[in-house]
């Protein structure tokens, strides 16, 4: 009973000091107002120096399932961009608030991929004419984004921050972009289309069907009314079909190529002449024409095969001739659909054992390369968050998350003033000598001190803890029963510090001088006036040698994270309660009452 008579004494003398007030509750409200206004929007959000390119997807995807990609063309960019470490992506969900972050210079540029920019990756071609039309990106300064449907909201403020991001996004593009190109092109290397093309161009252009003699091309035996072979030259072709060919000449197999294929041609003779089946076809040929000289006319092409064969050969050797026979034969002749399907497939091999290094089949930047490929990391993505607050006040800005505790922490450790101006008043006027006399114990006492000044403690932290969410918007986190705990053992160990420098100071000038110099610099150490993210690790270290370091630590996990560690909060408690504990026990034991 002495006990709480005592401190319901010193209670009233508590709150009747209007200094108190002061200092407990409107210097830290004042504090914190003034510091959430004057601060940056970055103020309170863990230090990151990865690169921050911001990210609108409003694309609709492919439209049909394909082999590659799986998935949206404008994931696949977001992947590689996010396999950089040293690149953060920020998702924004909304083109209105990238513009509006871009309108206040809060974002230098922000990458907005279109609707269609699936659709537009997918007609990426190096190919002049396909269906649907392909799309050329590549230009001078890289890739033109504006051909995907690809756009950079920029701030013309900030061109150097701009700039790096469009160079990063570029650098992504062309990775992304030229292996599927060139994927795409070199499945068409040897295809039956490109090897009907190459025909073509080697052939003379076809005209509409003339009146032909043998049923076939016009070689040599013509009618009366079709010009000599030599001088069917395209034009003659085309007046004799009805229309006008300007841009093509007939393109004959030249002398030099013959000779080059005069072994060929010898070889299959050879194999031909000699073979039985051959030989009895020719036979029954022969016997169509003249029964009576069948036999003589087989044996004789048995019998000078060998002779056929070098007269074959020097005919391929006689450039003359070659020239003749040359005029009747076109390139693109010998390119027949049979022949294009065997020499296409042996095209596309050659192309790519000359460029082993590459794989010119890949549609990835690593498969082309042959390297590791690039793992998307979600690690490096985030969804935006408006961590600026609203109205006047930035209500609900991610800064009142870092103000509110670090001044409820510091200005905790203001009692010391208020304590120790009590106590040095109550020695100029008898009161602790009376106390003497009286019949209580040293601890008794002590304790009739501490409990009022631990209950101002504790509606101080809760006061400013409540000012903090209904005028700053600040949120308690998902643990606010911890949260409580917190401030009932961070007001222990202020109620702890307060008695002892109460039972040292003997004067108000000793109470104002060790109690401030005290209260900044423990501050100061432990990181109330700053972030702590912001001080060096050996900084960090040195401060939890501070009861204010573990309630700061303490706050973070509880109003700082979505999912708070109650281990390390409860230890925090511990160790504020254990800083109190010591406080209390050293003055008790430098207590003097006189």
């Amino acid at each position: 009973m002495p006990i709480l008579t005592l401190a319901l004494k010193d209670l009233r003398l508590l709150l009747r000091d209007k200094r108190s007030a002061v200092i407990l509750v409107v210097t830290p409200l004042l504090l914190i107002l003034v510091l959430g206004l004057a601060l940056g929007e970055g103020f309170g959000e863990k230090p990151d120096e990865r690169l921050r390119i911001s990210v609108v997807n409003l694309d609709k995807g492919l439209r049909g399932k394909q082999a590659f990609p799986e998935k949206a063309w404008s994931e696949v960019v977001i992947d590689d961009l996010s396999a950089t470490q040293d690149i953060r992506l920020e998702i924004i969900t909304d083109l209105a608030e990238a513009q509006r972050l871009v309108d206040r210079g809060s974002r230098a540029a922000v990458l907005v991929f279109g609707e269609d920019f699936s659709a537009n990756m997918n007609r990426c071609s190096f190919l002049t004419k396909d269906d649907p039309p392909p799309v050329n990106p590549l230009g001078r300064d890289g890739v033109r984004m504006d051909d995907l449907g690809l756009k950079l909201i920029i701030d013309r403020t900030q061109p150097v921050s701009a700039a790096v991001i469009e160079q990063v996004t570029q650098v992504t593009l062309l990775r992304v972009v030229i292996p599927w190109m060139i994927g795409r092109a070199f499945e068409r290397v040897g295809d039956d289309g490109f090897m009907k093309m190459v025909g073509e161009r080697l052939n003379w252009p076809p005209p509409p069907t003339p009146v032909l003699v043998g049923g076939g091309w016009p070689r040599i035996t013509l009618k009366a009314a079709m010009p000599t072979p030599p001088a069917l030259t395209t034009d003659v072709w085309a007046q004799l079909a009805g229309y006008v060919v300007k841009s093509q000449e007939f393109n004959p197999v030249t002398p030099v190529v013959l000779k080059e294929l005069s072994p060929v041609v010898e070889t299959m003779l050879g194999v031909l002449t000699t073979d039985k089946d051959f030989q009895a076809i020719a036979g029954a040929e022969f016997l169509k024409t003249d029964p009576l000289k069948a036999f003589a006319d087989g044996a004789v092409i048995t019998r000078r095969t060998p002779e056929f064969q070098k007269a074959v050969a020097k005919a391929f050797q006689n450039e003359k001739l070659m020239a003749r026979v040359g005029t009747h034969i076109a390139f693109g002749e010998v390119l027949t659909a049979s022949v294009r399907k065997e020499v296409g497939p042996r095209v596309q091999d050659g192309v790519a054992d000359l460029f082993s290094n590459y794989n010119f089949k890949a549609k990835t930047w690593a498969d082309l390369v042959k390297s590791d490929a690039r793992q998307g990391n979600d690690a490096n993505r985030s969804a935006y968050r408006d961590t600026s607050g609203s109205g006047f006040l930035n209500r609900g800005a991610v800064r009142y998350q870092i103000l509110v505790p670090s001044y409820t922490v510091m200005f905790a450790f203001f009692l010391v003033l208020s304590v120790g101006w009590l106590f040095v008043a109550e020695r100029k006027h008898g009161t602790l000598a009376r106390l003497r006399a009286a019949p209580l114990t040293r601890g008794q006492i002590l304790l009739g001190k501490l409990l009022p000044c631990l209950l101002v403690s504790l509606a101080q932290g809760f006061f400013l803890l409540g000012m903090g969410y209904l005028i700053f918007g600040m949120t308690w986190g998902t643990r606010p029963d911890l949260l409580a705990l917190v401030v009932a053992s961070t007001a222990f160990a202020a109620v702890g510090l307060a008695v002892l420098v109460a039972s040292v100071a003997r004067t108000e000038t000793q109470v104002a001088v060790y109690g401030t110099l005290l209260v900044l610099i423990l501050g100061g150490v432990s990181g109330s006036l700053m972030p702590r993210d912001l001080m060096p690790e050996k900084m960090k270290t040195a401060s939890l040698a501070t009861p204010h370091a573990w309630a700061l630590d303490a706050y973070a996990q509880l109003l700082a994270s979505p999912t708070p560690d109650s281990a390390f909060v409860l230890t925090a408690c511990g160790v504020l309660c254990a800083f109190g504990t010591v406080f209390t026990l050293v003055a008790w034991w430098r207590m003097d009452l006189d």
